[in-house]
């Protein structure tokens, strides 16, 4: 990202760095759009005492630890994460001159004087949704909301549709939107549900006509997916052209392009048993880094920790004395 006060240009901008929008964000990234996040301000999560019921941490976790783990995750995904705050989403047409108005859809204005034009812009923040105001009609977006008798306006969760899609071409809403955002667990699949449907809007965009062909799965696949006929790109090919649509308007170069682009991708989730063990390995270090050595140290028994150096001893004793012997 630029500097303070220039102008850069992304795919994506999230607003929002809680479980909704690093979810979001992980997605996109993923896929290979450049993504930022943005988040500064009062997050719901935080009022969370600890964490409990989130799959994959039997014992629960700390929400701190937890809010660390989403954010390295987003920078691991290939997104940019920044602790400023976006005050402001105008369109790219009411923007300052010096803004490209082909470069993207929006511009986004941040409190410290970030100005960043994007194509999507993935709403994720609990805040009034004040930023947003412009965009489309205020009667449409806002509504007026009663709280101990007093009466104030706030985004309307129900703008949205369910798959966080809105009027706005281009700007889409994972928070708030009701009681998805209730818990972490719901939160951070509605954003993993409304970048899939970001991608899948992109991908109809480039030409990937039919639901089958602009969906997109981020999964990986072992070696054993690819053995026989699905090894073979011709197969592959074949099976895309099964799935265009009769009526579908795009140039036969353009639809060849992107049955090339299809089934790279396709190949790229491709995985060896060896590449599967070294992921495994890394993944398990990345945890710990973030989690913290020492933390980890102290969480284990006295002694299985004892057991396990004596091992580690012995292993290395025997190798010293092989290497010994192997000289001689």
């Amino acid at each position: 990202m630029s500097d303070t006060g220039e102008v850069s240009t992304v795919d994506v901008v999230v607003v929002g760095g809680g479980p909704s929008g690093c979810a979001a964000a992980v997605f996109t990234a993923r896929y290979g759009l450049d993504t930022i996040v943005f988040n500064r301000g009062n997050a719901a999560f935080r009022r969370c005492a600890y964490l409990e019921n989130y799959l994959g941490f039997p014992a629960g976790i700390g929400v701190e630890t937890f809010t660390s783990l989403m954010h390295d995750h987003v920078t691991e995904a290939g997104a940019d994460y920044v602790a400023d705050m976006v005050e402001s989403v105008e369109r790219v047409d009411d923007a300052d001159a010096d803004v490209d108005a082909e470069a993207g859809e929006f511009v986004v204005h941040t409190q410290d004087g970030h100005r960043v034009v994007t194509e999507y812009v993935v709403a994720a923040a609990w805040y009034d949704g004040d930023y947003l105001r412009g965009l489309d009609d205020d009667d449409a977006m806002f509504e007026h909301h009663d709280h101990h008798g007093e009466s104030h306006e706030q985004f309307d969760s129900s703008y949205p549709d369910d798959d966080g899609r809105t009027p706005v071409d281009g700007l889409y809403v994972a928070a708030p939107t009701g009681d998805r955002n209730a818990q972490v667990g719901i939160a951070a699949g509605q954003g993993a549900h409304v970048a899939r449907c970001l991608l899948f809007d992109h991908r109809r965009e480039q030409g990937f006509s039919g639901d089958i062909l602009a969906a997109h799965y981020d999964w990986l696949r072992p070696d054993s997916e690819f053995q026989g006929e699905w090894g073979d790109r011709d197969r592959w090919r074949e099976w895309f052209e099964r799935q265009v649509p009769d009526d579908a308007d795009v140039d036969e170069d353009h639809l060849a392009d992107l049955r090339e682009t299809y089934i790279d991708r396709a190949f790229e989730t491709r995985r060896s048993d060896d590449e599967i063990a070294a992921a495994e390995r890394r993944g398990v270090r990345r945890l710990v880094e973030v989690i913290g050595t020492e933390r980890v140290l102290d969480a284990v028994p006295d002694e299985t920790l004892r057991t396990y150096l004596g091992g580690r001893e012995r292993e290395e004793s025997t190798d010293a004395n092989r290497e010994a012997s192997s000289d001689e």
